[in-house]
């Protein structure tokens, strides 16, 4: 009897138990959910519809792709607005000529932290940035503060925008050290070019020189050779000369030195004669 009791009493209260559960589990979750709200409420729901019907993973620990406004400028911005930019009435190009149209487009202000790659970005002034002078009174480098000394300088900016290349002339005021950091990357081109030119300046003038030695040697060699030929010429006549004097000598009437008594024998008398009229 007693177990038949126990049977029977489990039987009658199991009904109205799991009603009760139900109805506490409905109440806890209903507490859960009255301090939060709508944003808040649509993470837990669905955290547990990730934790019970997406095989346990939860939402919450998931970042979920969320574009924001920053995102739809930086797709949706131009540098320079067309008529074309304006034609479109999608909410995207209305938020960025909304912003386009509060910026100031008289100066610009420069990012050089890349001008030794050649690379320095460009952007239209803030209305902080003109309350302050940033761009006009003072330096238009973001990273220089130089009120000192600012010169304006126009700006063949080229830039990619869209896919396309495009390109536009801008104004920039910046101080000589910045100036220099803007033309870096032309004035190391020149110098480079400036270096290649002297190189082949020096070796044309090699060239010439080694063309001018040549041909001085040649002109050398070849008056060498003229003054061997004439001197050859020179020592044959010198060696011919004693032959043809005695020829000259045996074909006139040569005097002879030793008088006719002499050749003849003659006596001491004769010579003294011969003597005696050479010396009067």
């Amino acid at each position: 009897m007693i177990f038949t009791k126990s049977v029977v009493s489990s039987r009658n209260l199991s009904p109205g138990g799991s009603r009760s559960a139900e109805h506490s589990g409905h109440r806890y979750y209903g507490a859960d959910l009255l301090g939060l709200n709508a944003y808040e409420r649509h993470k837990k729901f669905m955290d547990d519809y990730g934790r019970y019907y997406g095989k346990g993973n939860s939402v919450e620990g998931q970042k979920l792709p969320v574009k924001t406004d920053q995102d739809t400028l930086r797709e949706s911005y131009r540098f320079i607005r067309t008529e074309e930019d304006d034609l479109d009435a999608s909410w995207e190009q209305r938020l960025a000529k909304r912003y386009y149209d509060k910026l100031f487009k008289e100066y610009c202000i420069a990012d050089m932290t890349h001008y030794k790659y050649g690379k320095i970005g460009l952007r239209w002034r803030a209305e902080k940035e003109v309350i302050s002078g940033k761009g006009q009174f003072i330096c238009g480098n973001k990273k220089c503060d130089e009120r000192g000394d600012l010169s304006s300088y126009e700006v063949n900016f080229s830039y990619r925008e869209a896919g396309e290349i495009k390109q536009a002339l801008v104004k920039l005021r910046i101080c000589p050290k910045c100036a220099t950091k803007l033309n870096y990357r032309k004035e190391k081109e020149q110098a480079k070019a400036q270096k290649a030119e002297e190189r082949e300046n020096r070796k044309r003038r090699r060239e010439e020189q080694h063309i001018c030695k040549s041909k001085s040697y040649s002109r050398e060699k070849e008056l060498t050779l003229a003054d061997m030929k004439v001197l050859n010429e020179q020592q044959g006549a010198s060696r011919s000369s004693p032959a043809m004097i005695t020829s000259e000598l045996e074909g006139d009437d040569a005097v002879d030195p030793q008088p006719e008594g002499a050749r003849e024998g003659g006596t001491d008398e004769e010579y003294s004669k011969y003597f005696k009229g050479l010396f009067l």
